[in-house]
């Protein structure tokens, strides 16, 4: 049984870019939901490994990826998280979280993510060039998380989240939930990882927006629901390589969101010593396509008051061109 779990995990990256595995209910979905921030990772250890991380993301960054993933956090009853991501044209992604073990089983978590930008300048139909006024755009989410160890190879986690997109004066709220599984198989330090994302009810955005027209100005006050980015995911992993210096794990992982189409994504991560980290990794399927494999490295050091990792991160995609994450993160027993 433990051998057909890890076949089912790596299977999908042989598979064809546009092949699906799971049923799409549709042509093209893209396009088909709002709050497209929810989507974008916070972490630099997840985008040097093109993403497939959901079957072992062990530190705070697990609250996006699986809540599941927080029980397996560095020893230690604090774990805090910072990272910053720098866009194009001025924007940027901040994400903060906190994780507190309480007892041998019970993990709680805090997070806070952001994606801001700067003043953009306002054009219409009839005024390409300009209005004259500026439009904010702000994207934010506030999220609690659970997570609980059932036994020495499983554990599930919950989030809840609050989420808020707003355009001008018009603003979107939303309540959503994550649910997380991960299972270590055994087999060559196998481990297998399951969650859903962003699930919650359509909402309609509040407020009013004037539109010039022929006839003059409309304001717009009644606007369609929108749903979430849902997505669900599943992959494992497995370290053909393990000794106290060296281990060499390889990634293997499935995404399934509600608006697009599906995605495969496969890394690889090697460690030496528990101490430097290099990591790699592709993604497949996606509109997007990586122009150059994922690439990063991390570095953990041990201090007297617990644990501190620093990690970094680097794609490079068709059209966004070269990212960089940086990510700290800081153990406190």
């Amino acid at each position: 049984m433990r051998k057909w779990l890890l076949i089912f995990c790596l299977v999908g990256w042989y598979l064809p870019a546009d092949a699906q595995i799971l049923p799409s209910f549709g042509n093209s979905r893209t396009g088909g939901s709002g709050m497209q921030f929810l989507k974008i990772p916070n972490d630099a250890r997840s985008i040097g490994l093109g993403g497939a991380v959901v079957g072992v993301t062990n530190d705070v960054s697990a609250m996006y990826w699986n809540p599941a993933g927080i029980t397996r956090c560095d020893t230690g009853r604090y774990n805090f998280q910072l990272s910053h991501t720098r866009y194009y044209a001025n924007a940027s992604g901040n994400f903060a979280g906190v994780i507190l073990k309480k007892g041998k089983h019970n993990f709680f978590g805090i997070q806070f993510q952001s994606l801001n930008y700067a003043a953009m300048d306002e054009t219409t139909e009839w005024q390409p060039y300009g209005t004259g006024r500026t439009v904010q755009v702000n994207n934010v989410m506030a999220g609690l998380s659970y997570a609980r160890i059932l036994t020495d190879n499983f554990s599930f986690g919950v989030n809840s989240k609050w989420a808020h997109e707003s355009i001008a004066d018009v603003a979107t709220n939303n309540v959503l939930f994550d649910l997380g599984l991960s299972y270590n198989i055994g087999l060559m330090y196998s481990k297998f990882g399951v969650s859903f994302s962003n699930f919650g009810m359509n909402v309609a955005p509040d407020g009013t927006v004037s539109i010039l027209k022929m006839n003059g100005e409309t304001t717009v006050s009644n606007f369609s629901e929108v749903s979430a980015p849902s997505t669900f995911r599943i992959g494992g992993a497995l370290d053909p390589i393990h000794t106290n210096q060296h281990v060499l794990t390889l990634l293997a992982q499935l995404n399934h969101p509600t608006d697009n189409n599906e995605t495969y994504a496969a890394g690889a991560e090697y460690s030496y010593k528990n101490l430097l980290f290099l990591r790699t990794g592709y993604e497949l399927g996606s509109d997007e396509r990586y122009t150059l494999p994922t690439a990063g490295f991390g570095m953990r050091f041990q201090r007297n008051f617990g644990v501190f990792r620093f990690d970094y991160g680097f794609s490079n995609k068709s059209m966004l061109g070269n990212l960089h994450r940086l990510t700290l993160s800081v153990c406190i027993r």
